[in-house]
């Protein structure tokens, strides 16, 4: 019998669903998923990985796991905080769309209960876009040069490319207003596309 097993109730009680079985269930299939997709991923990179490595042993050095998700999940205690695929696929254009300002790496994506926000630099105040995906009518969030937020309806991830102008316009103002809120100096790309160091 596995952890998770012996966690549940002995017996399924008859009846209505409620909030309290809700909140002890929940926290409980949270992690059973998770286990499950993280064998899943672990089986498919066993197999792929030996098929790769029968035609190239010679090849292989090392191989190191890395996380090709460079984003935070914000205030998730209970595990009741989830990405989805399409607030990832929505970042993952902002970053794209800013990319021309700054590099990628300094682009993060938050999750939170409400939404998923793309920040310059890890930095609360510096908010590029909040995309509010947990709803029936979708919104992109945008900010002004007094980083107020403007919540532009969209139909699809796709609709972002539309405000492009903005997202860049939010990223240029955080640049040209120096790095007085910034602890470390970071990279940033010039007009001619050359780096230099701010800070």
């Amino acid at each position: 019998m596995t952890s998770s097993a012996s966690s549940l109730p002995r017996s399924t009680p008859a009846g209505p669903f409620t909030q309290k079985m809700r909140e002890e269930l929940t926290p409980l299939v949270v992690k059973a998923t998770t286990q499950f997709l993280n064998e899943q991923a672990r089986e498919r990179l066993k197999t792929a990985l030996d098929e790769d490595g029968k035609a190239a042993k010679d090849d292989v050095k090392e191989v190191v796991p890395t996380s090709p998700l460079d984003f935070v999940i914000e205030d998730d205690v209970q595990g009741d905080i989830v990405s989805t695929d399409e607030e990832l696929e929505g970042y993952r254009i902002v970053q794209a769309i800013v990319c021309s300002e700054v590099f990628a790496n300094r682009v993060i994506g938050r999750d939170s209960k409400t939404y998923f926000a793309v920040l310059l630099d890890n930095n609360n105040r510096k908010p590029i876009a909040r995309l509010w995906f947990n709803r029936q009518q979708k919104y992109l969030g945008v900010f002004d040069e007094n980083k107020v937020e403007t919540r532009m309806p969209i139909e699809a991830s796709e609709d972002i490319y539309r405000h492009a102008a903005q997202l860049r316009a939010t990223v240029k103002g955080y640049l040209a207003a120096g790095p007085s809120e910034s602890i470390t100096p970071h990279t940033s790309l010039t007009d001619e596309g050359r780096r230099r160091t701010i800070g």
